[in-house]
């Protein structure tokens, strides 16, 4: 998704940073009356969902229908949307960070899948979770697991190092019942600051998966343990780097997305702020090891106003990223990964008022999409240099480009059940 730094066209004044889901995925498979036709996107700061045709002529989507905040508001009391995903009853349920007021509030909007109305929340009444952000369902194991950012009011504006000291971003992962539709065990995470991107494995019978936290830079397995509740431990840590020029005295890697491929063999991740692009083989999930790495840009390259002063994983800084005669600015981000694992797209931005913050450039010149083209077989990562997307070329100026999806499929939106 594409968007504009404060400025989403007429009419609207504040940006969409909206993560787009599909009206129907795998979870609906064997159901022929439904179809994947329509793009779902709720907005982070404006809370609207906008609903996009894409069915008829992928080129040239049209705007379907477009929910306002206060309908959401009048029956659900949530704000501030998030991720969008598909039932199998062909509803689309969306995440929600907080309420109208922008106070953290984890709950869930339910939307018709044919008309698209606001039925109400998933959650049972006064049920919500303290904050929220992702989420991801295993009806076979009558399961849901939820991840947590913070209150809007705390991150909508930027980053600053004083809410971490106060305690105000997440890190907890909360365990639902899924046909209750109640919280029934909260996860406390060690070293998990900030857990967003939430993966069960994909084969349905899996009762595991993965959460990256961001601030701790954290890879964090969840299972269910032999006394059938869940169970959380980390599998991955991406050391921080001493560091001078720079916000803090150490950088974290700054884990802002994860996927699985399909056959569940191997976990990606991106490392916003170091710049680093990640594949691990989990064909062991306890022990996941390392087969791929990329450096897309971040905010240790060579000549840049950081210097590395210790770095317990490189030698020296790495190159800055120029594709087909542009400089990359920002760092990887959101990532989507073919179903055939063979090809991975990723995008370099993050969240407007983060974005302004860590990478200015950004703002000035827009974000880029890229193509890396993956090892299946024995691991390892290749950049394309002949792919570049450019958002900062768009008719009405530099532009934002967020969360990929593919129509027919991609290994972060679809649910098998």
């Amino acid at each position: 998704m594409a968007t504009k730094c404060g400025n989403c066209g007429p009419g609207y004044s504040t940006p969409l940073e909206a993560m787009k889901g599909w009206n129907t995925c795998s979870s609906c498979f064997g159901d022929s009356t439904k179809s994947r036709t329509k793009l779902v996107l709720p907005s982070l700061i404006s809370s609207r969902i906008y609903v996009v045709d894409v069915g008829s002529e992928p080129r040239a989507p049209k705007l379907h229908k477009v929910i306002e905040p206060k309908d959401i508001h009048a029956k659900c009391e949530l704000a501030f949307l998030h991720t969008s995903h598909c039932l199998a009853s062909g509803e689309v349920m969306i995440s929600s960070l907080g309420d109208v007021k922008g106070n953290g509030k984890g709950g869930f909007v339910l939307l018709d899948g044919e008309t698209f109305e606001v039925k109400g929340t998933w959650e049972r009444p006064g049920g919500a979770a303290p904050l929220g952000y992702d989420f991801w369902y295993q009806p076979r194991h009558n399961v849901m697991i939820s991840t947590e950012w913070a209150a809007p009011n705390v991150l909508r504006d930027g980053f600053n190092p004083a809410d971490v000291e106060a305690g105000l971003y997440g890190s907890h992962l909360y365990v639902w019942d899924w046909q209750r539709h109640e919280i029934v065990q909260t996860l406390s995470l060690k070293d998990g600051l900030i857990p967003l991107e939430i993966r069960f494995l994909h084969n349905p019978d899996a009762a595991q998966g993965f959460v990256g936290c961001a601030l701790s830079s954290t890879i964090q397995r969840f299972y269910k343990n032999e006394g059938g509740t869940w169970s959380v431990e980390k599998v991955i840590q991406v050391p921080p780097k001493k560091v001078k020029g720079w916000l803090l005295p150490e950088m974290p890697g700054l884990i802002t997305d994860i996927l699985l491929s399909l056959d569940d063999r191997f976990l990606y991740f991106s490392n916003w702020l170091h710049g680093d692009l990640r594949q691990y083989d989990i064909s062991d999930p306890q022990r996941p090891r390392l087969t791929g790495q990329l450096f897309l840009g971040g905010s240790i390259v060579k000549g840049g106003p950081v210097q590395v002063l210790e770095d317990e994983e490189l030698k020296s800084q790495p190159e800055p990223l120029v594709v087909k005669g542009k400089r990359v600015a920002g760092g990887p981000q959101m990532i989507q990964l073919s179903l055939d694992g063979k090809r991975l797209y990723i995008t370099t931005s993050l969240y407007s008022a983060w974005d302004k913050q860590f990478y200015p450039d950004l703002i000035r010149e827009g974000s880029v999409m890229l193509q890396v083209d993956v090892d299946t077989v024995k691991g390892g990562l290749k950049l394309n240099p002949n792919f570049l997307v450019d958002f900062g070329k768009e008719p009405l100026g530099p532009a934002l480009a967020h969360e990929l999806r593919y129509p027919g499929g991609d290994c972060s939106s679809d649910i098998w059940i």
